[in-house]
Order: C-alpha cells, then structure tokens, then sequence
C-alpha cells in the first residue's frame, strides 16, 4: 500500500502496518489458520468491507483453510449474521475461489 498511495494518505498505511501487522500479528497464542479464519469472520459479520474480506479469504486459501471451511464457517455464522451478510460473503468467496468444473466428463 505504501508504494501505490498518493503522498496524503500514506500515513494511513503507515498506520495500518504499524498497529495490525506489527502489534496483532506478531502476538503468539494463536495459529496463522486460526488467527485469519477469525479475522475473515469478523470482516463477514461486520459487513461493508467487502475488499478487505476478499483479500483475507485470499489469506485463508494459502494458509490451508480452504473453501470448503471458509463455506463451513458462514453456515454456522448464518443465525447470528443473517442471510444478507451471509450470502454477501458466499458470493465473495465464490469471486475469489471459483469453483473447479472438471471439464472432462462433459466431453462426448
């Protein structure tokens, strides 16, 4: 963010890569996989943060939770987030993480 931010707003980066990475995610006690898989609930549930969510969904799919448990995780958030944050979050899931068709067995 720092190299792509016009000159006015760089400390806004400066801030977010101080206080996120440099207090939050250097505390132990919690695993990588835990610890994005937290954060990708809470951008769901607050809702109106739709770029942040899909960039730690992309998170989440390196670190080794993959769809499925991303999918997992919004069915049981469904009742306390309700349909339109969770659909919200499907659909952002399913932008990053297209499903994968295996066209072999429509061939003819």
């Amino acid at each position: 963010m720092l190299e792509t931010m016009p000159s006015n707003q760089k400390h806004l980066a400066t801030f977010l890569a101080d206080n996120c990475f440099g207090d939050y995610f250097t505390r132990e006690g919690l695993t990588a996989q835990e610890r994005e898989l937290l954060i990708f609930t809470m951008l769901a549930s607050m809702g109106g943060a739709d770029v942040q969510l899909k960039g730690h969904i992309r998170n989440n799919d390196r670190i080794g939770n993959k769809k499925e448990r991303l999918i997992e995780t919004i069915t049981i958030l469904l009742p306390f987030i309700g349909y339109p944050r969770t659909l919200t979050a499907l659909t952002c899931i399913n932008e990053i993480l297209p499903e994968k068709i295996n066209y072999q067995k429509w061939r003819m």
